[in-house]
């Protein structure tokens, strides 16, 4: 019988152990599996600094995420995102449901690059901007539900800072500019549907002068 005791007990310490080893170890295996997740599903090459599951508190972090374009737009450097932080509901998550008390973005560099092709890495990865048609009918809620199985019920504080946009154009580099767009700190309240975002896109607009209205946009765009 004391031997029993003695290997449950024994037991009982391996899995404290591994208990903790996982739980230190869950943070670096996430940000493992979200790279991945991001690589297979935009086709794009992801890089996370720091990636954090709040396991007490309903918060997830995200630091230094990277993405780069594919070697049809020569790898260059696509979206650095240096902050995503959010904090849900989590008696409406498991209702099958989001909703975000606060998310806080800070895109510091955005690119957008135009290969030797002539084509441009926005349109080519299907990231081109919803039409207006779009927009009135959240088209885009619908696509978010069938791809999660999950209702989106909006974010209470959206918090947005953009930083930089470039243009890289890889056929003819002297056409390579870029504007700084300079948002710190934007709160937008009750974020439901794209159209709550178009202050946003307006601020965006006049930040940036004619440096969208130059390059050559398909009619979406427009």
């Amino acid at each position: 019988m004391k031997f029993l005791f003695k290997w449950l007990f024994r037991l009982t310490l391996l899995a404290v152990v591994l208990l903790v080893i996982l739980l230190l170890s869950l943070d670096p295996i996430l940000r493992v599996v979200v790279e991945h997740n991001l690589r297979s599903q935009t086709g794009l090459e992801a890089e996370i600094g720091k990636f954090h599951l709040g396991l007490l508190e309903p918060v997830v972090q995200i630091e230094n995420l990277r993405l780069h374009n594919p070697p049809a737009f020569g790898g260059t450097p696509f979206l650095n995102i240096p902050e995503i932080h959010a904090e849900y509901d989590r008696p409406a998550l498991w209702d099958k449901k989001i909703h975000l008390t606060l998310l806080r973005f800070n895109l510091s560099e955005f690119a957008i690059v135009r290969n030797e092709a002539g084509q441009t890495n926005l349109f080519a990865l299907s990231l081109a901007l919803p039409t207006r048609e779009a927009l009135v009918q959240s088209r885009e809620m619908a696509e978010f539900k069938k791809q999660t199985h999950l209702d989106f019920l909006g974010v209470d504080t959206l918090n947005v800072s953009v930083g930089t946009v470039k243009f890289i154009d890889l056929k003819d580099p002297r056409n390579n500019r870029e504007q700084k767009i300079s948002i710190e700190n934007q709160v937008l309240k009750n974020v439901k549907s794209p159209a709550d975002l178009a202050g946003l896109a307006v601020l965006i607009a006049l930040r940036s002068g004619d440096f969208f209205g130059s390059l050559v946009l398909p009619a979406a765009w427009k």
